[in-house]
């Protein structure tokens, strides 16, 4: 996804001027560690003893804020959790991302499948919850047309098909003579929010706790 110019200097600013990691400059502006990268992977900063000092003290003040803002958006889910478990579907959202939510990255929120509807239940709820863009990527196989499922995708969730990324699969090859459950392509749903991710953390928590 492309963020705004002011975002991209504000990385800069963090890791030039503060010596902020890379992961703490993610949780900082809630974008993704790999976007970071590739901001700041080319800057040159001249360290001194004591600058390397001060920047290491403002690294873990920072730590320690993203850390707090984490909590307190675990807490903040566990508040909302009673509610929120009374509306149709939002347990079925719960269990749907703890069995196929992507879970290693604390700084997002992530679901993909194949199934229109599964897609559109978890696309409805991260719009609700998330404060940032999100995204949408489509993994295909050589003899679909992109054209067809960015319009299919569209219509599904009522967005616009330029907003419909695409992902070519590795081990793609023609598929015209057998069938393919698959038809639509497998969409992901994406939105870089760490203090979403940290919510969600609490609901999944709180339903499996009910599982006993």
């Amino acid at each position: 996804m492309a963020h705004p110019e002011y975002i991209r200097l504000k990385a800069i600013d963090l890791r030039v001027n503060q010596d902020m990691t890379i992961d703490d400059i993610a949780e900082c502006l809630a974008i993704s560690r790999t976007t970071v990268f590739y901001w700041v992977k080319n800057l040159h900063i001249p360290k001194t003893e004591k600058q390397s000092a001060a920047r290491l003290r403002a690294s873990e003040a920072n730590r320690a804020r993203a850390q707090q803002k984490r909590m307190d958006a675990y807490e903040d889910g566990a508040r909302m959790f009673p509610d929120l478990i009374q509306e149709p579907t939002f347990r079925d959202f719960i269990c749907m991302y703890i069995g196929e939510g992507y879970k290693r990255n604390r700084n997002c929120v992530s679901i993909c499948n194949s199934d229109p509807k599964v897609v559109k239940l978890g696309n409805d709820w991260i719009l609700r919850f998330s404060r940032n863009p999100v995204t949408y990527s489509v993994q295909f196989h050589a003899d679909q047309s992109m054209d067809e499922l960015a319009l299919f995708w569209s219509d599904e969730l009522d967005i616009k098909p330029h907003q419909v990324k695409f992902q070519r699969k590795s081990n793609s090859s023609q598929l015209k003579y057998r069938k393919w459950r698959s038809k639509y392509g497998v969409l992901a749903v994406n939105a870089g929010d760490t203090y979403f991710r940290a919510r969600l953390q609490a609901w999944i928590d709180l339903v499996k706790a009910e599982w006993g």
